[in-house]
Order: structure tokens, then C-alpha cells, then sequence
């Protein structure tokens, strides 16, 4: 089983900037992913940003340029610096641990209770 603890979210004007963070804890395992996840209300939920263990990151399109996505393997823990942020930005962000097994960085997944971040316009 794995823990996660999300905190940073909150209100915030359009284009300010908030950072999300999210540690990891029990069953552990070295060769993992990280990342974060958003749902808007009446919407699916949609990836942010992800990062392997080895540094790999992957980006929304909507959030390139924007968003940074970190981690500190001594920590478990990922980061999410939010810049320039926009009214569409606005959802309940979800972090997600992925255990890479097979060539799949989420062949066993846990997420996070999610943390609410609102942008006003």
C-alpha cells in the first residue's frame, strides 16, 4: 500500500501561482512515476504532469510552458510549481504513484484524496 498527502491547493488570481505538493509513503518501491491529475466539475479527469524516477517528465499541452513538475526521491515527494495560472486552470488536482512493472510506469497505481485549486478571473 501506498500513502499519498497533497497540500498547496487554494485560491488564487489569474495569473498568479500556487505549488502543489505531494509525498509518498509506505510500500515504497525505487523505479516509480509520479504525477498530477485534475478534474474540473462536469469533466474527466485529465493528466497535468508526470515524472519517472529516472527524471523522464511528461506535460499537458495546456500546461507546457506553465506548470513544472519536480521530485525529490529522498522525500518521495513530487512538486507542482503552477505559473501564470488561468480560470480554466481551476479543478481538484489528484496526485498520482505508479510502481513500474514490465515496461508499465502504472501497473499498480494509488492516488491521492485530491486538493482544490481555484483560480478567479
Amino acid at each position: 500500500q501506498v500513502q499519498l498527502v497533497e497540500s498547496g491547493g487554494g485560491l488564487v488570481q489569474a495569473g498568479g501561482s500556487l505549488r502543489l505538493t505531494c509525498t509518498a509513503s509506505g510500500s515504497i518501491f525505487s523505479i516509480n512515476a509520479m504525477g498530477w491529475y485534475r478534474q474540473a466539475p462536469g469533466k474527466q479527469r485529465e493528466l497535468v504532469a508526470t515524472i519517472t524516477s529516472v527524471g523522464s517528465r511528461n506535460y499537458a499541452d495546456s500546461v507546457e510552458g506553465r506548470f513544472t513538475i519536480s521530485r525529490d526521491n529522498t522525500r518521495n515527494t513530487v512538486y507542482l510549481q503552477m505559473n501564470s495560472l488561468k480560470p480554466e486552470d481551476t479543478a481538484v488536482y489528484y496526485c498520482r504513484w505508479g510502481r513500474f512493472v514490465g515496461g508499465n510506469w502504472w501497473q499498480t497505481d494509488y492516488w491521492g484524496q485530491g486538493t482544490q485549486v481555484t483560480v478567479s478571473s
